[in-house]
């Protein structure tokens, strides 16, 4: 995906995790977070927002901590929350191609990154937001929930700090039913490696299937393993619902 459909995508669904929020009230249960209510959501959402914006705007180039949480609630924190929100949408339609800044992932360019990341950061939480509403959470687009499912297992899960391992070496198969994309992931005591598979790829212990947008969120453990079809050794799912929590 290109950098202005990754900040659209960022804009699309911090809307709709207001507009969400707004109609549950900041009370209510997240059930896709146990624990959590709407306002830890939005406190949460909005403190990585600003964080992002900070390298994007300011163009730092060494890790700097998120802020504090507000302490805010009700009205004042959803007015907080969309000024974070538009001014990251801001801040990165503003960045030349050419920003440099600190990143956490592997990506083309920081700009690419930090679109990137913030367009799933705010999907992902979008429908935690709408998990709340009577009718569950809205849609995610095929070719965003695909893009979302490489940044994780090529990007979070390619990392040292990956919990997903397994004594032996084994393979798993992702493979979204409703697009051409599929990911080969070889586990093993050592971190995750995973390919970007196509037709031709070779067996796997186990695979799992399903649309793309219900592969993103049953990665993202939120929704339940019943979600997708496993084929083969079904413990890998198990595994990764287990091990996987960024």
């Amino acid at each position: 995906m290109r950098i202005t459909e990754h900040v659209d995508a960022l804009e699309t669904a911090g809307a709709a995790l207001a507009a969400a929020a707004e109609t549950t009230g900041t009370d209510a249960e997240v059930p896709t977070c146990p624990g959590w209510r709407v306002h830890d959501l939005l406190r949460h959402t909005t403190t990585v927002h600003r964080w992002a914006t900070g390298f994007v705007a300011g163009g730092h180039t060494a890790y700097r901590p998120p802020g504090d949480e507000p302490a805010l609630d009700g009205a004042a924190l959803l007015a907080h929350y969309r000024e974070g929100h538009t001014a990251l949408v801001a801040a990165l339609r503003a960045a030349p191609e050419s920003l440099a800044c600190w990143t956490f992932l592997p990506a083309p360019s920081p700009l690419a990154f930090w679109a990137r990341r913030q367009a799933h950061e705010t999907t992902v939480h979008r429908a935690d937001a709408e998990s709340a509403l009577p009718a569950g959470p809205g849609p995610v687009e095929a070719r965003l929930a695909a893009d979302g499912v490489d940044e994780l297992l090529t990007g979070f899960h390619g990392r040292d700090r990956s919990r997903v391992r397994t004594e032996d070496p084994r393979t798993l198969r992702i493979r979204a039913t409703d697009t051409s994309d599929a990911w080969t992931v070889r586990l093993s005591a050592a971190p995750p490696v995973t390919e970007r598979a196509g037709s031709a790829a070779g067996p796997a212990d186990a695979e799992i299937a399903g649309t793309a947008e219900r592969l993103y969120l049953t990665l993202w453990n939120r929704l339940p393993a019943t979600a997708v079809t496993v084929t083969g050794d079904a413990e890998l799912l198990r595994l990764w619902r287990e091990t996987s929590a960024i």
